[in-house]
């Protein structure tokens, strides 16, 4: 029988905060822990969500409008993550799409260099993001600020759902480094996230997680068929596509209330 997974621990917080933002943490010198510090990942979305937030509230404070308060919110986001989704997204992008065989897409993925796929989506990506957040300001902060936390937490939770059911593709770089997330460490940050979620937006969070999973599975169905796996840019690609069709949907949801 497999090890069981390790217990999480506090120590986990600061090595999930140190791969997934910009943010000053103590130094972690030992990272094989890092796949178990995946339950963490939440957490990093509630504390980068908290500080978008902040930020959008202060702007709502000084009478700028939704559109405005939307863009220092996104902006906020991409900056405290060093914009290591749209990165990963963008790569993605033109990997999947710009490749005939597995070897040319990874290969793709790999170059610094950014195509027209990738333009397209970042263009995309932060456009549909932009409008989701300009609707939900425009609802008033009341409503947007937990929306946006709650989305922060499931899009971070949603990278946990490739690293764990997906082999590495390449055999090298962040993804192989950090290695395979455990079951039961997959399983406690979407619960963590789901239940944190819960308690900011009450019932609606069971379109968003269900929203959510079948996003996460047909993006991990692509990966599977295009490059047989996944890797970092696919990672950072999970959480963009699933941060905005959770925006989107929020915004249906709320509109119809």
């Amino acid at each position: 029988m497999p090890a069981p997974a390790p217990l999480p621990a506090l120590r986990d917080i600061p090595r999930a905060f140190c791969l997934l933002s910009r943010l000053p943490m103590p130094r972690v010198d030992d990272w094989s822990r890092q796949a178990e510090a995946a339950w963490a990942y939440p957490l990093v979305g509630l504390g980068l969500g908290s500080l978008a937030a902040l930020v959008g509230w202060s702007g709502a404070a000084l009478g700028l409008p939704a559109p405005l308060v939307a863009f220092l919110v996104l902006g906020a986001l991409v900056l405290l993550s060093g914009a290591m989704h749209e990165d990963g997204l963008a790569d993605t992008a033109d990997g999947f799409w710009g490749g005939w065989t597995k070897e040319r897409r990874l290969g793709i993925m790999k170059d610094s260099q950014i195509g027209c796929y990738g333009v397209i989506a970042l263009v995309l990506s932060l456009g549909l993001r932009w409008a989701a957040l300009w609707a939900l300001w425009e609802m008033g902060a009341g409503t947007a600020i937990p929306a946006v936390l709650a989305v922060a937490m499931l899009s971070r939770a949603a990278i946990c759902v490739p690293m764990h059911t997906l082999p590495n593709a390449r055999g090298s770089g962040v993804a192989h480094g950090v290695g395979a997330v455990p079951r039961g460490t997959m399983l406690l940050a979407l619960a963590l996230a789901g239940a944190l979620s819960l308690i900011l937006l009450g019932s609606v969070v069971i379109a968003l997680f269900l929203a959510g999973t079948l996003t996460v599975l047909g993006l991990c169905r692509l990966a599977r068929h295009k490059i047989g796996g996944q890797t970092g840019d696919v990672l950072g690609a999970t959480q963009q596509v699933v941060e905005i069709t959770l925006l989107l949907c929020l915004v249906a949801t709320l509109t119809e209330v």
